[in-house]
Formats: structure tokens, sequence, C-alpha cells
């Protein structure tokens, strides 16, 4: 078993794309329940009442939808160079330095092999609440304002690739990543991954294109205290007339409960409880799906929606 690497410290935030900037955001406020922290030029700046750090999503105008960037903390300045040092050497594309953003400090930006760019970074923007957003007991980052379905916390991304064992290499090669479950398709191929860099189960997930597409998202996901809070979010989805594409149920892969939507452009969005499963185990083994055990379907026996091995953002050519 390869030693584990916790250079890196969790998933910090996505920059998202949108091609309808306004609708988008009054439903990731309004709607989905995050509070703006910051609005400059073409991007706003969110979070969910729990994220300690300034923003966990970027939502940023633009001609299209998808991801723009996905972005991680490490753990320490140290951590820093050290991870900085093993991408420059593992061949996989280098766009260098950048000068940071509204919430964080310098990063160190790179790509995976389908187009994804990721940054790493350590100096952080730590959210600081005005009296109005202060919460009654101090170990929270701020208050629970119960405004639309209002997550807790970041929790993963979804993206899609080609070639999913091409993928993992590079996960596990530049942050350190272990998978902890897997899809294992008849054909050889790999079908999923579910990657961590710390003990929760997974923070990226990354499943097989069947677009043909590059660098395109599956979905962003955050994460509610319980069912109960998804189960409230479907009815404000269909309140507000969101297509829901699939759920509530349960995930067979990492046990989740979720709800799948789309956001006015188009990007899918999941709700999922935060009551998952924790990998404490330090010599975990990875837990192999096979083919035919996914075609069972969920957890509880939901079949999976045609649309959710189809829809990616940005759309292919030709796609609504």
């Amino acid at each position: 078993m390869t030693e584990p690497v916790f250079d890196v410290a969790h998933l910090g935030h996505i920059e998202i794309y949108t091609d309808k900037f306004d609708e988008s955001l009054d439903f990731f406020t309004r709607v989905y329940g995050l509070k703006l922290s910051t609005l400059g030029g073409d991007s706003a700046y969110l979070r969910a009442w729990d994220d300690y750090e300034r923003h966990s999503l970027k939502l940023t105008r633009n001609h299209t939808t998808g991801v723009g960037h996905i972005g991680y903390r490490v753990s320490s300045e140290a951590a820093l160079e050290r991870r900085v040092a093993a991408i420059k050497a593992s061949g996989y594309e280098v766009l260098g330095w950048t000068d940071g953003d509204l919430g964080h400090g310098r990063a160190f930006r790179f790509v995976d092999p389908f187009g994804h760019v990721f940054e790493i970074y350590w100096d952080t923007v730590k959210y600081e609440p005005a009296p109005d957003d202060r919460p009654a007991l101090k170990n929270m980052a701020s208050r629970f304002h119960a405004q639309g379905a209002c997550p807790r916390r970041l929790d993963h991304v979804n993206l899609l690739a080609e070639d999913v064992t091409e993928f993992r290499d590079f996960m596990q090669t530049c942050l350190g990543s272990r998978v902890t479950e897997q899809i294992r398709l008849d054909n050889g191929r790999l079908g999923g991954c579910w990657f961590t860099v710390n003990n929760k189960t997974y923070d990226l997930a990354c499943t097989e294109e069947h677009g043909r597409g590059n660098g395109r998202l599956h979905h962003v996901t955050y994460a509610t205290d319980q069912r109960e809070d998804i189960l409230r979010a479907a009815d404000i989805f269909l309140e507000n007339c969101v297509h829901i594409e699939t759920g509530p149920h349960k995930h067979a892969i990492q046990g989740t409960f979720f709800l799948y939507v789309w956001e006015p452009a188009g990007n899918r969005v999941e709700l999922a409880n935060a009551g998952a499963r924790m990998i404490l185990q330090p010599d975990w083994k990875t837990v192999t799906w096979t083919e035919t055990e996914r075609k069972k379907g969920q957890a509880w026996g939901l079949k999976t929606i045609e649309t959710f091995h189809t829809h990616g953002t940005p759309p292919m050519k030709g796609e609504a």
C-alpha cells in the first residue's frame, strides 16, 4: 500500500461558469441557500453557512457553462512547496503561480489530462461574520439562516474524463489522493473513482465521459445535516420550478442520501446528507463495484436516469 500523503487538507472551492448569471445567482442564493460574500466584476463569491473560508463557490459570468477551476487548500506553506515540486516533476501541464483571488492568497495552477484546471493554495481569507450573522455558538462559522435549501458546507465535485484510469493517476500524483471506491466495467476500464485527501469518504469523483467532451463538469455538491433537509429542499425546488433530475434517494456507492437538480444555466447541482461514512481505517482497501452490481441501481433499487450518464456542462454540440 502506498504511504498516504496529507499535504492537501481539503477541497476548498469550485468555480462554476454560467451563461445566465442573474438567474444562476438567484438560484444559488434564494433557492439553494448559499450566502453572497462578495460581488465583484463578473463573479459572485458564495459560501454555505458553516464554510469557514470566505467562499466555496465562485460563480462566473461566461459565454458557456461548466467548471472554471477546482481549488484545494493545503495543510501548510511547506506542504504547498512540496506539492508544487511534485506537480512540476509529474509531467502534467503547469500553468504556474497566480496572485490569488478575493478569497485566498497566491495559488499554483495545473491541468489534468482532460482540461480541468486545478489550483492549490495555503493563505486564505477566513469568514468573519457581521454582527447580524454571528452564530449563537462560537464554534460555528456563521449563523444558520434557513434561507432556501440552506446546505451546511461544500462537500464534493464530480468531473468527467474519457479515461478514468489516467485521471486517477493524475489525482494520486499531484494531490496525493486515495481511491476509496471505484467501478470496474466489464471491458476492464474504470467507470468511476471516488477520491479523498483526508478522512472523508470522498471530496472529488471522476466518472467516465460519454459525450466525448473535454474538461466537463458532472456536478457540484453541498452537504446538509440530515435527510429531512433534502426532503424539504425537494419541495423548495418544486415550488421554484427547478428541474429535479433524480432523487431523493440513497446512493449505493458511498451511501449518501441525494437529490440532483439543474440550476437555470444547466449545471447539475446535488444536495447530499453530511452524515455519510468517514474513512478512519488507515489501511482501507478500495471497494470495487462491478458493472453488473451497478446496473441493479441505487441502494434501494432506483434505476439511474439516462441523463445522469449523458448530461454534463458545457453541453456538447447539438445538446440543449
